[in-house]
């Protein structure tokens, strides 16, 4: 039976390293996983080739400038059953649907995402995706403030963009008493 789980939470909350247990996971149990991940995400893999966590742990992943390219991909693999693994699916336009499409046609998908942005403003793709989800797991991180749950990202440096990728000298999370504060 497929699945469609996401992880979401703010910066540091531990979502890529759920979502990357979870492709052991599949692996171990024989099946055959694609993972993907956006092609400008080169945060911590210069080369854009794999998803890394914050922690260092990290898998081989197929970069992509857009959604088509994962039809594009699973096609040149006649991918007809399987895992869709996303990383960081928030950056990739039109994922959702997607992501919903291949959910309906019998794939298992996995998401890793932040939920909202660091204006508090969800990001449509996430939006789009959660009705659809069997199982949401929200991971928080640790508030650099307070040590509290944290919820949301607080941006300490760079631009007003909404998408500007970057890591703890840009991001931090908050809980929402010191993430309102600022």
């Amino acid at each position: 039976m497929n699945e469609f789980v996401i992880f979401t939470g703010p910066m540091f909350g531990g979502k890529t390293t759920r979502l990357l247990s979870s492709i052991e996971r599949f692996r171990l149990r024989q099946k055959k996983v694609y993972i993907f991940k956006p092609l400008k995400d080169t945060r911590y893999d210069p080369k854009g080739l794999a998803i890394v966590s914050h922690t260092g742990y990290e898998t081989l992943s197929t970069p992509i400038e857009s959604a088509e390219d994962v039809l594009r991909h699973l096609s040149a693999r006649k991918a007809k059953e399987g895992v869709i693994a996303v990383d960081e699916a928030f950056m990739i336009e039109g994922i959702a649907e997607v992501l919903i499409g291949l959910y309906k046609k019998g794939f298992s998908v996995m998401v890793s995402s932040l939920q909202l942005s660091f204006k508090g403003e969800a990001f449509e793709e996430i939006s789009k995706m959660l009705p659809w989800a069997t199982r949401v797991e929200v991971c928080p991180a640790i508030c650099t403030v307070c040590g509290s749950d944290a919820f949301y990202t607080f941006k300490k440096g760079g631009s007003q963009d909404d998408l500007e990728i970057g890591g703890g000298e840009m991001y931090e999370p908050r809980c929402l008493k010191h993430y309102q504060e600022d």
